[in-house]
């Protein structure tokens, strides 16, 4: 009789990763694993978290203006945009007011700009006690604001306008022992299905340079 081979082992021996131990081990090895891929994930979603916080801190700051704390001209843009798309859709209706302060640039040249910084912080906090809370108020730049006004009938909207020129023109102030006054001019644009941002604001701004003119010849009188 034939001897068996050393090492060849019967069927059911204990070869390296096949015997009871080694599917212990790899069984153990799969919980592991998986809760490392878990965490893995958990990370992930928290640092993705975080980037899209700071994309939308970043993004609130660079439409705020960083004087007055209000939208900036990019910020109302894109306001007025989605206005205008909403608008479109559900047949709304909504105004849009911009407003020029006057005496800005003397009451600069002569008193700096520290007194003209309070003076739009002043001018701001008027507008701001003019709207609700689905309003807004903007600054467009330099002296020009613009406010957009939600279901208004132009009657109302043009009272309105007559209301923030009222509230500005009631503004006072002292610098130097000067007592100040800046007042204001507000143009009127109706929006529409058809309304789009550059005809808006073109609008408003057109009709803001006419109320202007006028009130200059109504104190010139």
């Amino acid at each position: 009789m034939k001897k068996m081979r050393s090492g060849a082992g019967a069927k059911g021996g204990t070869g390296r990763g096949h015997g009871p131990g080694g599917r212990k081990r790899a069984a153990s090895a799969r919980p592991a694993a998986s809760d490392r891929s878990r965490r893995t994930i958990r990370e992930l979603k928290a640092e993705l978290s975080r980037a899209l916080a700071l994309v939308q801190e970043l993004q609130a700051t660079a439409e705020t203006d960083f004087l007055l704390g209000i939208r900036n001209r990019r910020g109302f843009e894109r306001d007025l945009a989605r206005a205008i798309a909403y608008i479109k859709r559900y047949q709304a209706s909504a105004a849009l007011i911009v407003v020029d302060v006057d005496r800005l640039k003397p009451i600069n040249d002569t008193f700096g700009h520290a007194a003209g910084d309070e003076v739009l912080r002043s001018v701001a906090a008027a507008l701001a006690g003019q709207v609700r809370s689905s309003d807004v108020v903007a600054r467009l730049g330099g002296d020009e604001f613009a406010i957009l006004l939600w279901n208004l009938s132009e009657t109302d909207a043009r009272a309105k306008a007559a209301a923030m020129e009222e509230a500005i023109d009631a503004l006072s102030f002292v610098f130097r022992n000067s007592k100040v006054k800046a007042g204001a001019s507000a143009g009127l644009a109706m929006l529409d299905g058809h309304a789009d941002i550059g005809k808006a604001l073109e609008a408003a701004d057109g009709a803001m340079y006419l109320r202007k003119a006028q009130r200059r010849h109504e104190a010139d009188r």
